[in-house]
């Protein structure tokens, strides 16, 4: 499983010109199974996603193709994490 922490870089005024393409890059992950959650880092610092089911790769070139990473909106950390223990609503993660 993965944690993809995407901080709000000095071009965070441009995350407006880039919303609706960064959208629809969750809706895919989400759609696809890649993408479990997605919320914001507060205070308004970025946002995170929990994703898991891909290679380190495959996520590195789906992250790499976030409008907002493209565009500089945000910088990307990619924290992989081998889940030992989970809650019974999360033990897919496991696997």
């Amino acid at each position: 499983m993965y944690v993809i922490l995407l901080r709000f870089s000095s071009n965070k005024a441009r995350a407006a010109d880039h919303m609706a393409g960064h959208q629809e890059w969750i809706s895919a992950g989400v759609d696809e199974g890649v993408f479990h959650l997605v919320g914001s880092i507060r205070p308004d610092l970025g946002g995170a996603v929990i994703a898991s089911g891909v290679s380190p790769e495959d996520l590195q070139a789906r992250v790499d193709a976030d409008p907002f990473v493209v565009h500089d909106v945000v910088t990307a950390e990619i924290i992989d994490i081998a889940p030992n223990l989970t809650d019974s609503h999360m033990s897919f993660l496991t696997h």
